[in-house]
């Protein structure tokens, strides 16, 4: 190829090259910093889900703000509410029944007791009556005293009564009497013995009160 045809080809490559411009300068010379991104670009992406996750939330809120249950959750709690009260009344019924029935052998026990009493008052008249060396009143005598143990061994107490203050709960005033050489509502002198079984009267004492 002669160099006349070499520069023509060259001029003509010159002259279809497209000249540099200064906006396309100015385009290449931007960073990335004044690039303008567009929109979608510019959000991060858990901000576009954010605001549908927002109303998903809101959708399982309540009128109030509280957050609605399931209707599992429901029902458990309305379940464990209900074994909660059907336990508390099993147990209210469980003591209220033990109640009664101790109640119920307090009220046997105590009217046989008060059935056996006036054995124990005959055996105390006839010991008060019997003269000593005796060996008929020896025997009741101890017929007396195994009767009482027995008795005491079942919760069973005499009360308590001459010079002690009277008690409605436990005497029976059936006499009064004037006397200074003792306080007022003192018992001066018993005329039966009163008793107690587990702490609950089975006879009171009837007795004689210093007004």
């Amino acid at each position: 190829m002669s160099e006349e045809t070499k520069k023509t080809s060259e001029e003509q490559e010159a002259e279809n090259e497209i000249p540099v411009t200064d906006g396309d300068q100015e385009e290449k010379n931007l960073t990335p910093e004044g690039e303008d991104l567009p929109e979608d670009e510019n959000n991060t992406p858990g901000e576009e889900a954010a605001p549908q996750d927002k109303k998903e939330e809101k959708s399982k809120t309540s009128f109030f703000g509280k957050k609605k249950k399931d209707k599992s959750e429901q029902k458990v709690e309305e379940l464990t509410d209900r074994l909660k009260r059907t336990m508390a009344e099993f147990d209210n019924f469980r003591k209220r029944t033990e109640k009664e029935k101790s109640s119920m052998y307090i009220i046997g026990a105590k009217d046989i007791i008060e059935k056996i009493l006036p054995v124990v008052d005959n055996f105390e008249r006839g010991l008060a009556q019997a003269t000593e060396g005796d060996p008929f009143a020896e025997g009741m005598e101890k017929i007396y005293k195994q009767l009482t143990t027995t008795l005491e061994s079942l919760g069973v107490e005499p009360i308590e009564a001459v010079d002690k203050e009277f008690n409605p709960d436990l005497h029976n005033a059936v006499m009064h009497v004037e006397d200074e050489s003792v306080g007022d509502n003192i018992i001066v002198e018993e005329l039966q013995k009163g008793y107690t079984y587990k702490g609950f009267v089975v006879r009171h004492s009837m007795v004689k009160v210093a007004n």
